[in-house]
C-alpha cells in the first residue's frame, strides 16, 4: 500500500436505501440487504480458563502458550510483547486456534479502552498449545455466513465499543456482563461483502505492521550508532581511555572532557504556579510545559502543550527561551526534550542552561538520553522517583571538542528524522484505518461492485 493510498483506491461510493440498527442510544443506517443480528446467534461465547498464579510464568515453563488481557492492545489489535505460558489444568473449551476471535472481559482502568475490544490468535509458529485466561471470552462460529476477521474489525468500531463500554462495570476494575454482550445486535452484510471490507482493512493493518517494524529497526539502529558514537566518537581517535565517571560510558577517546554537570551548566528546576485553580494564575497564553507534553508532536522538539498560564502565573514559573533543554524529573526520568518556543517549565522538569563551555544542546540531548537509565538509578524514592537538582549535578558530562559534537549530533538527527517520518505516516496510516472503519462498517461506503481479490488468510476463516 502506498502512503499516497486512499478510499477511492479501494472502493466506489454508492449510497444505498438503508434501514436502521440501534444500539441502545446509538442508531445507525444500515443497507436494506445487511442483517441485523444478535451475536449470540452468530457467535458462541466461551468466557477463559480460571487460572492459578502458580502455574503461570513469562518464562517458557515448559506449559502451553497462555493469552491473558495483556494480549489485548488499546483500541483491540494482539499485543506481542504479552506471552505467557501456564502448565496448569484447562479444558477443551479453552483452548485456542491461530485466527480464533477473543474479547476482553475486564479492564484494571476506568478508561475502558481495552474491555470488550476483539483480537485473533496469531500464528506462533509453535507446536504447544494455546489458551485463553478468564480475563478473556472465545467467540466461535454457529454459522458459515460470517467472516471471522469482519467481526474482528466490527467489533473494535467506536459505535459497538461504547455498547461494550455500557456493559461493564466496576469501582476500580471493569468487569464486562458477557450475558448483555450477547444480545448486541450487530450489522452483517452478504458474506462476499464482508470478506471485501476485511480484505481492506487488513490491507491498512498490513502497512502498519510494516510501517512499525521499520520504525523498530531504526530505533535499533540509532541505539547501536549512540553506543558508537559516545564511546569511540565520530572521528578516528587513537586512544581510549577506561572511563570512571557518573555516566555510563565504558571508555571513550583520551582526549575528550569529562566533567560533573554542575561545573558546566547552570541546572534550575522548574515551579509550578500554585494554585492550580487560581484562574488569575492558569488558563493564559503562555505555554507552560508538563510532564504529560513530553509525548506531544515531534519526541526531540516540545512545540506545543496542553496548558497555559497567565503573565502573573508565568512569573511564579520558570520561563525559558526557544531551543532550551529540559530533562524530566518525575515519571520516566532522566528524558531530554528542546523547547520549540518560548514557554515556562512545570517543576517536573530540570532546566540546563548556561553552559560554561563550548557545548551543544543537541549533542547533550543525545547524550543524556543515551543516558536515560543511568540518571532513573540516580533518582530518589520509594515508590515515585525523583531526579532533583543535586542528584543531576553530578552527572558526568563527556564531551569531546565542539565540532566533533556537532557531527555526532547531525549523524543521529538523520536517523531521528527517518524514524520520526515513519512515525507520522503510521499514524497516517492509523487514521485512514479508522475512516475506513466507520465508512465500510456502517454500509456508508459499499464494496459491492469493486474488484477486490480477497486473500487466503481471509477467506480461510469464513
Amino acid at each position: 500500500m502506498s502512503k499516497d493510498s486512499t478510499l477511492d483506491d479501494f472502493i466506489e461510493d454508492k449510497k444505498e436505501k438503508s434501514s436502521n440498527l440501534k444500539l441502545g442510544p446509538i442508531e445507525i443506517d444500515i443497507p436494506d440487504e445487511w442483517d441485523s443480528k444478535e451475536l449470540t446467534s452468530v457467535l458462541d461465547l466461551t468466557t477463559g480458563n480460571n487460572y492459578s498464579g502458580k502455574h503461570l510464568s513469562d518464562n517458557d515453563n515448559g506449559g502451553r502458550i497462555f493469552l491473558t488481557l495483556k494480549s489485548v492492545n488499546k483500541g483491540g489489535g494482539f499485543n506481542w510483547d504479552s506471552l505467557k505460558y501456564y502448565t496448569g489444568e484447562v479444558n477443551d473449551k479453552e483452548i485456542v486456534e491461530p485466527g480464533d476471535l477473543l474479547i476482553a472481559n475486564t479492564d484494571v482502568t476506568q478508561d475502558g479502552d481495552i474491555v470488550g475490544y476483539s483480537i485473533r490468535v496469531p500464528d506462533f509458529n509453535s507446536k504447544k498449545e494455546i489458551a485463553a485466561s478468564m480475563d478473556l471470552s472465545i467467540l466461535r462460529p454457529k454459522c458459515d455466513s460470517i467472516n471471522i476477521p469482519y467481526v474482528e474489525y466490527l467489533l473494535q468500531t467506536n459505535y459497538v465499543h461504547s455498547r461494550m463500554r455500557a456493559f461493564s462495570a466496576g469501582s476500580t476494575v471493569l468487569h464486562l456482563n458477557t450475558d448483555l454482550v450477547k444480545s448486541l445486535s450487530l450489522p452483517f452484510p452478504p458474506l462476499p461483502e464482508q470478506r471485501k471490507i476485511a480484505t481492506i482493512l487488513h490491507s491498512v493493518d498490513q502497512a502498519i505492521e510494516k510501517t512499525e517494524k521499520i520504525i523498530e529497526q531504526a530505533e535499533r539502529t540509532k541505539q547501536a550508532l549512540m553506543q558508537s558514537l559516545f564511546v569511540d566518537g565520530y572521528f578516528e581517535h587513537g586512544e581510549t581511555v577506561t572511563a570512571h565517571h557518573q555516566n555510563r560510558l565504558p571508555r571513550h577517546p583520551a582526549e575528550w572532557q569529562t566533567k560533573p554537570a554542575e561545573d558546566v551548566m547552570e541546572v534550575t528546576r522548574g515551579a509550578h504556579p500554585r494554585p492550580k485553580s487560581d484562574d488569575s494564575l492558569w488558563r493564559g497564553e503562555t505555554p507552560i510545559v508538563k510532564i504529560g507534553d513530553r509525548n506531544r508532536g515531534d519526541s526531540r522538539t516540545i512545540t506545543t502543550t496542553k496548558e497555559k498560564v497567565t503573565e502573573k502565573g508565568s512569573q511564579k514559573s520558570k520561563l525559558v527561551d526557544e531551543g532550551t533543554l529540559i530533562v524530566s524529573n518525575a515519571g520516566t526520568v532522566g528524558v531530554a526534550r528542546i523547547t520549540g518556543m518560548q514557554t515556562c517549565i512545570h517543576d517536573h522538569w530540570l532546566i540546563l542552561r548556561d553552559y560554561e563551555e563550548d557545548l551543544s544542546t543537541r549533542y547533550l540531548y543525545y547524550f543524556i538520553n543515551w543516558n536515560q537509565e543511568f540518571l532513573e538509578a540516580l533518582a530518589s524514592g520509594s515508590t515515585v522517583l525523583d531526579l532533583n537538582t543535586d542528584d543531576f549535578r553530578l552527572f558526568d558530562v563527556t564531551f569531546p571538542p565542539l565540532d566533533e559534537q556537532q557531527k555526532i549530533a547531525d549523524s543521529l538527527d538523520s536517523l531521528h528524522d527517518q524514524k520520526m517520518a515513519n512515525i507520522q505516516y503510521s499514524e497516517q496510516l492509523k487514521r485512514l484505518k479508522q475512516g475506513l472503519m466507520q465508512d465500510l462498517l456502517s454500509g456508508t461506503v459499499r464494496t459491492t461492485d469493486t474488484n477486490i481479490q480477497v486473500p487466503d488468510e481471509i477467506e480461510q476463516y469464513g
